[in-house]
C-alpha cells in the first residue's frame, strides 16, 4: 500500500527516458503522485503506450493515480533559414514577413498572419527564448519592420513572445483539438491549457471536454494577471507555468506573481501547480544546485498544491533521483515548524456558506481533540477540495464511490483519494469512514477523526454534516 506523508503533491512528465512500465513504477515508489503527458512532443502512439502503463500500475497498486495532457496551445515561432542558422547584429533592420522563402540575416517569415494587427511601433518581440530582442519600427498586415536590440545567433523554428501584447489567437489550435479528442479518449484526468489569457480562451477547451476530465489553466502570459481571478474561477485548476512566463517578465517579477497567483488560487479552493525548470540541472547530474532546492521549497512554503518535473523525468539521466529529491524536499520543509507558520498566516478566509462554515469548524475541531485525520466524503469531489483549503493539520482522506473524481483529487494539497463504496445511510458512512482510515494507516483504535459529508448523500456541493468517531479495531465491529 502506497501512503505518502507529505501534503504537498509531484507530477511527474514522461517521455522517451521514461515511458517502460517498470520505470513508471519506480517513479510512483519513489513519489510521484500524478504523470502528465506532454502533448508538444511525441506521437499518439506514445501517449497511449504510457497512459496503459499508468493504468496498470494504478491496477497493481490499488491507488487512484492521475494522468495530466498537456496541449502544447499556440507557440509562436519563426520560419526557416539559409542554411538553418543566421547571426544578428545589434543595430541591424530585420523584417518579419508571411513569406516562406528560406531567410537570412535581414529577414524570416512569422507566419502568424493575425499577430500583425497587434504590432505597432515600439512592440518588443522577444526570439528564442528572450535571447534576441527585435523593436518594431513599422508594420502593416503582412509584415514588420525592425530593429535589434539584442543580437546573435538564431536557428530555424524558435519560439516568439510578444510581452505585455494580448494575441488575438484561440487558445485551442488544430493541433489540440486533434491532441485534446484523443486525449479524452484515452481517459486522462486533467488537460492543461497553454498560453491562456482571459476566461474565454478556456470555453472552446470546456465545451470539448464537457465533464470528462477537470480544465488546468496555464499561466505563462502577463495578460492573464489583468484577468487573473476570472480565469481561476472559469478553471477547475491553474499551472504556473513560468517558462514563458520568465521571458516575457523581468526575472524579478516572477517570484511575486508566483506568490500571487499560488495565494488566490487557495482563496478560491483551486488546486495550483508550479512548474519549469525546477530541479533543471538534474536532467544531467545527480544532484540539484542549491538554488533549485530553495526554489522547490519556496513553492512548498507558498502553500502550492504540486510541484512539477518536465525534461528531469522526460528526458533526463536521472528521472528516479529527481522525483526522490523532490520528495526530500517537499518532506523537510512539510516538517519545519515555520511552514505551519506560514500557512497558518495565510490562512484563507471561509465564505458566508454552510460548506464553509462545516469545513472550517473541521479543521479546528481536529486540531482541538488532536484528530487523527479529517475524512470526507464526496461525489463531485467539492467537500474535499473544501477541506483541502482550510490546509489542515492532519492528513485529509478524501473518499468518493466515482474513480474519475478519485484521481483527480490525487492532484489536490494533503489529500490521500481513496476509492469507498457509496454511503447509502449514516451509520455506513461511518463505519466506511473508520475502516478505511483504519486500512490506509491514517488511524489506529482509540484515535478519533472528523468526518464531513452532505446529506443527503449523493448531493454534489452540499457539506452540511459534522461528526467526530472514535476508530475501533476491525475485530471489534460487527
Amino acid at each position: 500500500m502506497i501512503r505518502r506523508v507529505r501534503k504537498a503533491k509531484i507530477i511527474a512528465t514522461l517521455g522517451p527516458t521514461s515511458s517502460d512500465h517498470a520505470l513508471i513504477r519506480r517513479l510512483f515508489a519513489a513519489g510521484v503522485d500524478i504523470f502528465r503527458l506532454n502533448f508538444s512532443h511525441g506521437k499518439h502512439s506514445d501517449h497511449a503506450a504510457r497512459y496503459n502503463a499508468i493504468r496498470e500500475l494504478e491496477r497493481e497498486s490499488n491507488r487512484p493515480v492521475a494522468v495530466l495532457a498537456d496541449l502544447q496551445g499556440p507557440k509562436l515561432r519563426v520560419g526557416r533559414f539559409e542554411g538553418g542558422r543566421v547571426t544578428l547584429s545589434k543595430g541591424r533592420k530585420f523584417r518579419l514577413d508571411l513569406s516562406d522563402s528560406p531567410g537570412g540575416s535581414s529577414r524570416v517569415q512569422l507566419p502568424h498572419k493575425e499577430i500583425y494587427s497587434v504590432l505597432a511601433p515600439g512592440t518588443l518581440l522577444l526570439l528564442d527564448d528572450g535571447r534576441i530582442r527585435l523593436r518594431v519600427k513599422a508594420c502593416d498586415a503582412e509584415s514588420a519592420d525592425t530593429v535589434v536590440e539584442t543580437g546573435g545567433p538564431l536557428t530555424d523554428n524558435k519560439g516568439v513572445n510578444l510581452p505585455h501584447v494580448t494575441l488575438p489567437i484561440a487558445a485551442l489550435t488544430d493541433k489540440d483539438r486533434l491532441d485534446l479528442e484523443f486525449a479524452i479518449s484515452l481517459g486522462v484526468d486533467w488537460v492543461a491549457l497553454s498560453f491562456v489569457q482571459r476566461p474565454e480562451d478556456l470555453a472552446e477547451a470546456r465545451r470539448h471536454i464537457g465533464r470528462q476530465a477537470a480544465l488546468m489553466a496555464k499561466l505563462e502570459k502577463p495578460a492573464a494577471i489583468t484577468k487573473l481571478s476570472e480565469i481561476i474561477d472559469y478553471a477547475d485548476g491553474v499551472m504556473v507555468a513560468r517558462g514563458d512566463l520568465g521571458v516575457e517578465l523581468a526575472p524579478e517579477d516572477v517570484p511575486g506573481l508566483q506568490k500571487e497567483f499560488i495565494g488566490v488560487a487557495r482563496a478560491k479552493g483551486k488546486p495550483v501547480v508550479v512548474a519549469t525548470q525546477m530541479l533543471e540541472s538534474m536532467v544531467n547530474s545527480p544532484a540539484p544546485t542549491r538554488a533549485e532546492a530553495s526554489d522547490v521549497a519556496t513553492a512548498v512554503y507558498d502553500g502550492a498544491d504540486a510541484v512539477m518535473l518536465s525534461a528531469e523525468t522526460a528526458s533526463g539521466s536521472y528521472p528516479v533521483e529527481a522525483v526522490t529529491m523532490m520528495d526530500r524536499i517537499i518532506t523537510r520543509v512539510e516538517q519545519d515548524p515555520r511552514y505551519r507558520q506560514i500557512l497558518d498566516a495565510d490562512q484563507a478566509v471561509p465564505e458566508p456558506t454552510g460548506s464553509d462554515a462545516i469545513t472550517a469548524a473541521a479543521r479546528r475541531v481536529a486540531h482541538t481533540i488532536g484528530a487523527a485525520a479529517i475524512v470526507t466524503f464526496s461525489v463531485s469531489g467539492s467537500t474535499t477540495l473544501r477541506a483541502a483549503r482550510e490546509r489542515p493539520e492532519v492528513p485529509i482522506l478524501g473518499l468518493t464511490s466515482n474513480i474519475p473524481i478519485a484521481r483527480r483529487l490525487t492532484m489536490v494539497w494533503g489529500v490521500h483519494s481513496v476509492l469507498a463504496p457509496d454511503a447509502t445511510d449514516f451509520s455506513k458512512m461511518v463505519e466506511t469512514a473508520c475502516q478505511m482510515a483504519h486500512h490506509d494507516g491514517f488511524a489506529k483504535a482509540g484515535d478519533s477523526i472528523v468526518i464531513t459529508a452532505g446529506i443527503p448523500f449523493g448531493t454534489p456541493g452540499a457539506t452540511n454534516t459534522l461528526r467526530i468517531v472514535q476508530v475501533t479495531a476491525p475485530a471489534a465491529r460487527k
